[in-house]
């Protein structure tokens, strides 16, 4: 019989290997549920159910859950849409502070229940899923309210993210499941022609054949604002100028090479 189990911190390191030093996979958010593959000592092996990413988690910043969990089961679902927010237990304790992202089930009226706490959040700071169009505008506005968060790779919060971090958390707000990583992302999608025929929200995709012309890996990711500006995590999240060619600096050198324009909406 399958097991569960539920992040019970705002964000929970996912790593490689069951140790501290390992390299960080990615992140689970507040109330992500996963199944167990492994256990050893103290480190859960787990799969999210919002991505499949598999990776070793500390077990104390995970909860057991029920054995037919499944986020589209549990309720009217909405998902934090500001870089952050408070979460208040309605029986008392401590706050939680919530990054882009989370998603919040059984959702109403300002309220939503993880592993059978309820909580306050303002709803001002939460989007319903399916209740509104998706607006290519709004997009973005997510993604630039997100400018400067500080690059960390496998992170996918306002206090540090990757590339494909960011581009999965943007798009999570508008209920649509992007994969963990760029090279996964771009298998997503409809292709767009050309960066002529870009529209704002579409995700450009890159190698590094600038630097090497042997590279075929699809190594970055950004969100395009219109046909020249595009926003994305190097450094920090920022945003630079885009052509047919890549990525370029203010002095016109080329960064990232473009490989390929996906839709999404």
């Amino acid at each position: 019989m399958a097991e569960y189990v539920v992040a019970n911190a705002a964000v929970v390191p996912v790593r490689e290997e069951p140790s501290e030093g390992s390299e960080q996979l990615t992140q689970l958010l507040f109330g992500e549920e996963c199944e167990v593959l492994d256990r050893l000592s103290r480190w859960t092996k787990i799969r999210s159910l919002v991505d499949g990413q598999v990776g070793w988690v500390d077990f104390k910043m995970v909860s057991l859950g029920d054995e037919a969990m499944s986020q589209d089961a549990q309720g009217d679902t909405a998902i934090v849409a500001s870089p952050l927010a408070t979460a208040t237990p309605m029986n008392g304790g401590a706050d939680v502070l919530l990054t882009v992202g989370t998603r919040l089930p059984n959702y109403s009226h300002g309220t939503f229940e993880v592993l059978g706490q309820q909580y306050l959040i303002d709803p001002s700071s939460v989007r319903r899923l399916g209740d509104e169009a998706i607006e290519r505008e709004d997009v973005c506005s997510v993604a630039q309210a997100l400018l400067n968060a500080p690059y960390l790779w496998g992170g996918k919060n306002m206090m540090g993210m990757d590339c494909s971090g960011l581009t999965q958390v943007v798009y999570s707000v508008f209920g649509i499941n992007l994969l963990r990583n760029a090279r996964e992302q771009i298998t997503q999608g409809v292709v767009v022609a050309s960066i002529a025929d870009a529209l704002p929200g579409d995700l450009a995709f890159f190698d590094h054949a600038d630097r090497d012309p042997q590279a075929t890996n699809i190594s970055h990711v950004g969100l395009l604002l219109n046909s020249t500006e595009i926003i994305h995590c190097s450094g920090c999240v920022h945003i630079d100028m885009i052509d047919a060619q890549g990525i370029h600096l203010p002095d016109g050198s080329l960064t990232h090479h473009l490989v390929q324009i996906k839709r999404y909406i």
